[in-house]
């Protein structure tokens, strides 16, 4: 698939990960519509050459006229209002929902439509619960364990019902934890956030040994856009960043490029929550055959998410002058 001039049609364009993605397909020159309630996405994300439609994934009729001219389709929208702490345990209902709802309408739409669209469906890497073994690969088991990670698992069996069934030409994703700028949420976010207020003490929700697989965002664009060129009808692909790193360690690397190690407490609560998986590392085999090669490791992420614009405007916005990154070169 070709991008220059293909009408793209996003669900979700308006968020974190999703209006990073309507940015890489414009610049590829794709003709983009967004799709987003503006729920926890927001305009000032919003890439001005891309048509917006103001709507939800869970209004069909939404769906279906802003999606009407598709040849690609990626489906991002999801209930990312629940915390990390409860993967959907706080609105088990609204998740469920709008996770299992939304992406039905899509799918539906396309067939409805007549469309011959290429669908990306983003999954999530909570499909798997508790790893058996690591690093983990799209075979593995796929046990969940939180409301979220059964809606994205329901959301899969919808895509590949409809690719068996209808024919459509859909590909998951499953996502492993992201960051980077324009992230209002989760780990490294919530811990920068955290800093800004009280740059003497740091609580860290859960235990020292916790281990996550992070995947700076610009890395995972790239796989998005490599599945909608080379990925394979009906298959599954894990996207991650090969940085599988402890939390304590997560959290040395924090202070460090913001020159906080001998000056912050760091107190760990030692309770994990309902939903919580204590080690997930992602095997990226498979999307590694069609070309992907995660570029920017945990470091140089941090650097570029300190150093970005959205950065600067956050701090300045919302606490203060917050903690100050200092480059030391690479």
């Amino acid at each position: 698939m070709n991008l220059g001039r293909e009408n793209v049609f996003v669900t979700g364009g308006a968020g974190f990960l999703g209006s990073h993605l309507v940015d890489s397909l414009v610049r590829h020159g794709a003709n983009v519509t967004v799709l987003d309630d503006l729920s926890t996405g927001s305009r000032t994300n919003l890439n001005p050459k891309a048509a917006f439609h103001h709507g939800s994934v869970m209004d069909i009729h939404a769906v279906r006229e802003s999606m009407r001219a598709a040849g690609l389709v990626y489906h991002l929208a999801a209930d990312a209002t629940t915390r990390e702490s409860s993967m959907g345990w706080d609105t088990p209902v609204r998740t469920l929902e709008t996770n299992v709802i939304g992406t039905l309408n899509v799918l539906r739409s396309v067939v409805e439509l007549g469309l011959t669209a290429k669908v990306v469906y983003a999954s999530s890497a909570a499909v798997y619960g508790e790893p058996l073994s690591t690093p983990v690969a799209e075979d593995h088991p796929t046990n969940p364990i939180s409301p979220y990670g059964i809606s994205k698992l329901a959301g899969e069996k919808l895509a590949l019902a409809y690719f068996r069934q209808f024919g459509i030409d859909v590909a998951v994703v499953r996502i492993f934890n992201t960051y980077g700028p324009r992230q209002p949420r989760y780990v490294i976010f919530e811990l920068l956030r955290k800093l800004q207020t009280d740059q003497t003490r740091l609580e860290v929700l859960g235990t020292p040994s916790i281990v996550r697989d992070y995947c700076y965002v610009s890395d995972l664009i790239d796989a998005l856009v490599l599945v909608a060129e080379r990925g394979i009808g009906g298959e599954v692909y894990n996207v991650s960043g090969e940085n599988p790193v402890r939390i304590d360690t997560l959290v040395e690397t924090i202070l460090a490029e913001i020159d906080l190690t001998a000056k912050v407490k760091v107190e760990y609560t030692g309770r994990s929550w309902k939903g919580d998986i204590t080690k997930m590392v992602g095997d990226i085999s498979k999307i590694r055959d069609l070309g992907f090669r995660p570029r920017v490791d945990l470091k140089h992420g941090l650097e570029k998410m300190l150093e970005s614009d959205w950065w600067t405007t956050f701090s300045t916005n919302h606490v203060g002058a917050g903690p100050q990154h200092t480059s030391r070169g690479t």
